[in-house]
């Protein structure tokens, strides 16, 4: 029998990321509103000091948030690096979130949220779906990761776990176990990030909808973004 290889560029299946790109390039417009459908990503160029507002239309939306080094994808956002950094499980305002090779790329400079963000959870992908039972497949955002950037013609090497904004995975202080909640966000919340480097940024509208990280008796939804100038 034949081995089957690991293609990290190979979505398990397709959503309209892949078609429906902010621009052919990525390139976004200063002031203008992106939307992020639910369930699906959306990629965008961010020029060094440059800041993007993601905005929590309902208040229940997670979104799983990448950032690559435009130009040199190999070096991306590291939650793994950005832990060692902080010394800490969670995030803040003001906390300046590194790459691979332990580089400034992104800060929180503002969040009206209650500030309840994960940097532990990789992205939802094909496997964990079907580990949580679904039958077929189901959109994820491993695969609205891969599909922003094929639809940016932007090759795909790797693909990291995210800050995942909004998302509630509370640690306990005994034991260090963790559990999936729903956000204490609320709707119209945003935050602000700005980037040390020129980047690309990749955002999905979770589609998470096995556990209760995007709330509880509610659908996966809809996020925003824009773009501001220096």
């Amino acid at each position: 029998m034949q081995k089957e290889f690991y293609d990290p560029a190979k979505p398990d299946g397709q959503n309209s990321s892949i078609k429906e790109p902010i621009s052919h390039n990525g390139i976004g417009k200063i002031g203008k509103r992106y939307l992020i459908p639910a369930r699906q990503g959306r990629a965008v160029r961010l020029k060094k000091n440059q800041s993007i507002f993601i905005h929590n239309i309902r208040g229940n939306q997670v979104c799983d948030f990448f950032a690559l080094i435009d130009g040199s994808e190999s070096e991306f956002l590291s939650m793994e690096h950005t832990r060692t950094a902080l010394g800490r499980v969670y995030v803040s305002k003001g906390d300046i979130l590194v790459t691979n090779r332990r580089r400034p790329l992104i800060q929180i400079v503002e969040d009206t949220s209650p500030g309840i963000h994960d940097i532990l959870i990789a992205c939802c992908d094909h496997a964990r779906y079907q580990q949580l039972g679904a039958v077929s497949y189901h959109d994820n955002c491993a695969d609205n990761f891969r599909m922003s950037l094929l639809a940016i013609n932007v090759p795909i090497k790797h693909i990291p776990s995210p800050f995942n904004i909004w998302m509630n995975i509370p640690v306990s202080e005994n034991n260090g176990k963790y559990s999936w909640e729903a956000p204490v966000s609320s709707a119209g919340d945003s935050i602000k990030l700005k980037a040390y480097e020129d980047c690309i940024i990749v955002m999905s509208a979770c589609p998470q909808d096995m556990t209760p990280v995007n709330g509880l008796g509610v659908l996966p939804s809809e996020l925003e973004f824009e773009l501001e100038s220096f």
